[in-house]
């Protein structure tokens, strides 16, 4: 597909995407869709394993459409020295460099860090990986589900009777890709705050700023989303466990069932609220409770009061059920499936598809970009690309012709 003129507030920055999956593909995709130029590199055979992930389209994958969209495919064969030596090219000319390979791997391939940084001082690189790039557990593999474990999110997931569940896609992963690029978006103010871009290919001397490396831990990420849990372990030996669809300690916000067999979400936990709540229910007994009026009186009574909700619920068509607490200004929702939101007044008024087209014509929508700028908005530029599909584009700005481009390709090296 046809790319549009760059825009978007990273237009101008250059990243370069050395990784498969999610974590480091994520990351890179989020700067691309606010306008960064991400050169992405795969392998000449097949490329990233998420092309062939879930529902597929000619045999490519529908998330590829997504999670590659607006990047640039170059495939260069990482185990040739000479595909080794073309990626440290585009590195040193990269602003960032996004990897989710196991420590050591980009340091065999003379990639690492430490290695770009004495020849680009200004050198960022944003390193995801399952435990970080120290400690005794550094070189082991780590795939979100375990980042997810480890850092208690699996623990506190589910119900108290059950074992551990998990949600239903891979947030290891996709908070540990924001994460990197929170870190991304910090190193390149101090960058630039400290000197600037380094630009080796001129000769000119020139103060380059201070690079540096974003290190994220899969597990380290979901451990930060984790909030009050150690210092309550700390202080008081507190260990939080699974407690459903209900949010511990914070009286009532849980999941109740209507009627027609709908799930609605709740949360009545503030104390004026929980009062509204109470009256639209019919329970005036239980907002005229002074025990009741604050939330550690009501923790408590956690099973009685969600025990007068469900029964109200029980009694409620959905429709019906949301309307009251809506009217009584009582937080409350559906529990949505992508069929509900492709047709939510909310999502529509927002935006929140966008239309496009495959190249054979074939529509497809696709989740529209956030969050949303007011005048530097992201943009989709292209669907995710064919493998290699930039190959001479990228290579010939590094100043190879197409003849060498053509032998490179045909010794496997591209």
């Amino acid at each position: 597909m046809q790319a549009k003129k760059s825009h978007g507030p990273l237009a101008g920055i250059k990243v370069l995407e050395l990784g498969t999956l999610i974590a480091g593909p994520f990351c890179s995709r989020m700067l691309a869709e606010f306008g960064a130029e991400v050169i992405k590199i795969e392998s000449p055979d097949g490329g990233d394993p998420i092309r062939q992930w879930r529902v597929l389209k000619d045999g490519t994958s529908l998330w590829w459409s997504v999670q590659a969209r607006n990047k640039k495919s170059v495939t260069l064969n990482m185990k040739d020295p000479r595909g080794q030596e073309i990626a440290k090219k585009l590195a040193l000319d990269a602003d960032v460099i996004i990897e989710n390979y196991r420590p050591g791997v980009l340091e065999k391939w003379n990639l690492g860090y430490e290695q770009l940084k004495a020849e680009n001082p200004a050198a960022i690189m944003v390193r995801l990986s399952g435990y970080g790039q120290t400690g005794p557990m550094k070189d082991l593999p780590g795939f979100g589900a375990i980042g997810e474990s480890m850092g208690g999110m699996r623990y506190v997931s589910g119900h108290p009777d059950r074992p551990p569940v998990r949600i239903g896609i891979s947030i290891g992963d996709s908070v540990a890709a924001l994460h990197g690029v929170i870190g991304a978006m910090m190193a390149l103010r101090h960058r630039d705050a400290t000197g600037g871009r380094w630009n080796g290919k001129t000769g000119e001397q020139c103060v380059a700023g201070q690079g540096q490396m974003v290190d994220v831990a899969l597990y380290e990420s979901v451990f930060n989303m984790m909030e009050s849990l150690v210092p309550e372990y700390d202080f008081a030996g507190v260990v939080r466990e699974r407690t459903g669809g209900a949010l511990p300690g914070i009286v009532p916000s849980n999941t109740y069932t209507t009627q027609d067999g709908e799930n609605v979400v709740i949360a009545g936990n503030g104390d004026a609220i929980f009062k509204r709540l109470m009256l639209a229910i019919g329970r005036a007994d239980l907002a005229g409770d002074p025990q009741l009026a604050r939330n550690d009186g009501r923790v408590p009574r956690t099973a009685e009061i969600d025990g007068a909700i469900q029964a109200w619920c029980s009694n409620q068509p959905i429709d019906g059920a949301l309307a009251t607490l809506k009217a009584a200004d009582v937080p409350v929702g559906k529990i949505y499936s992508v069929r509900d939101m492709m047709t939510d007044p909310q999502f529509l008024a927002r935006g929140m598809f966008e239309q496009h087209a495959f190249e054979d014509g074939t529509p497809i929508k696709l989740p529209a970009i956030t969050p949303k700028l007011s005048v530097t908005p992201g943009a989709t530029k292209w669907l995710g690309p064919a493998l290699g599909e930039h190959n001479h584009e990228v290579l010939r700005a590094l100043g190879l012709d197409d003849a060498h481009i053509e032998m490179l390709k045909n010794e496997g090296v591209l």
